[in-house]
């Protein structure tokens, strides 16, 4: 295909390069150069050079577009309709419950019930791709996940910023990962139908388990925190942190800072611990303890930094746990001392902590 979009150009996008190739004619009358005209129209010097050799062999009307290759079967209104049916999903079109993805197939039949026309299944592709849809891994959503609840607390916990402002606190994101001896998957270059291989762990025991900490506050740069866990597989021994080791991340945190804390995390079973509530009400002077709503972990930003960590250990051979915990140690490292990269992360949720601005004057 000549263009990026792979099923050519509506016919809109090829009224708008018809008016380029036309433009482009009058630069040719002028004698300017190939590299100038494609620099002022903002394309290739390979289209320039094609359309400078169709008007060299007839004029002006060799540049006029010759219209679709096909003509297209649904309106644009039909279409516009058809863009709205995929998000209900393919239950609310009579296919089972289980089944949620939409095919080339399903979009053919979709369009024969709804405007009485017939497609080939390649023409369905062209005709999407036409306008600017493609193939993609969707998102996952728990189906336990309360939307209603997630909105709340985005409007109302999340929104009233008072309690850190009262406090003069930073706010910090908690969550956890882990890492066990098999790497991530990563990607390789390889020639087309040679998939290349890669030699990783085939060993499971023993588990680097991580607990990092997001912190931000009002004109101050952001801050990362993290612990380690490391699980050797022996009897008896803690796999994961306690919530003694968690309490102690949340004091080491308020003595690196030096402000009180607002301290948001998940709803883990360790989390909702009567020691937790004990212990928050026992420091009520410098702690405020939030948890984020069932299954939302795009609420969380430290989520975004564990992918940067992930990415980075893809296809990763340790020698053992220590080296493991090392090149663990090590990324994240480079990520503290990376502040535009931990700013991003917060980005990546759509949650805003910087306080409103007082618009009003005093007089």
């Amino acid at each position: 295909m000549r263009y990026a979009q792979g099923g050519g150009l509506t016919p809109a996008g090829q009224a708008k390069r018809e008016r380029l190739r036309l433009a482009a004619a009058g630069r040719f009358k002028n004698g300017e150069r190939t590299a100038a005209i494609a620099r002022e129209l903002r394309v290739t010097e390979r289209s320039v050079r094609r359309w400078r050799r169709a008007w060299e062999a007839g004029g002006g009307e060799a540049l006029l577009s010759v219209g679709p290759v096909s003509a297209e079967r649904l309106s644009a209104e039909q279409f516009a309709r058809l863009e709205r049916e995929p998000a209900r999903g393919p239950p609310a079109h009579g296919w089972s419950e289980d089944s949620q993805g939409w095919t080339l197939k399903r979009i053919k039949l979709l369009i024969g019930r709804m405007f009485h026309v017939g497609c080939t299944v390649q023409g369905v592709w062209k005709l999407m791709r036409r306008h600017g849809w493609s193939a993609q891994v969707p998102v996952r959503r728990a189906l336990e996940r309360d939307e209603e609840q997630i909105e709340v607390w985005k409007g109302g916990v999340a929104a009233d910023k008072s309690t850190a402002l009262d406090l003069g606190a930073a706010v910090c994101f908690e969550d956890g990962t882990g890492q066990g001896m098999r790497p991530p998957k990563g990607r390789t270059g390889a020639r087309r139908g040679q998939r290349p291989t890669v030699r990783v762990r085939g060993s499971s025991r023993g588990r680097v388990s991580l607990a990092g900490v997001r912190c931000c506050r009002p004109g101050h740069r952001p801050r990362m925190f993290f612990r380690p866990h490391v699980h050797h597989g022996r009897h008896r021994e803690p796999k994961t942190f306690t919530w003694r080791e968690y309490r102690d991340l949340i004091v080491d945190t308020h003595q690196q800072l030096g402000t009180p804390l607002v301290w948001v995390w998940d709803n883990l079973n360790v989390h909702l611990q009567q020691e937790w509530f004990d212990f928050a009400a026992g420091h009520q002077d410098w702690l405020r303890i939030f948890h984020l709503p069932s299954y939302a972990p795009e609420l969380n930003p430290v989520e975004h930094l564990w992918s940067l960590l992930k990415r980075h250990l893809a296809d990763f051979a340790a020698a053992d746990l220590a080296h493991l915990t090392r090149a663990i140690k090590r990324k994240l490292k480079k990520i503290q001392y990376r502040p535009h990269l931990i700013e991003g992360c917060l980005a990546g949720t759509g949650l805003i902590i910087e306080p409103p601005t007082d618009t009003t004057s005093s007089t």
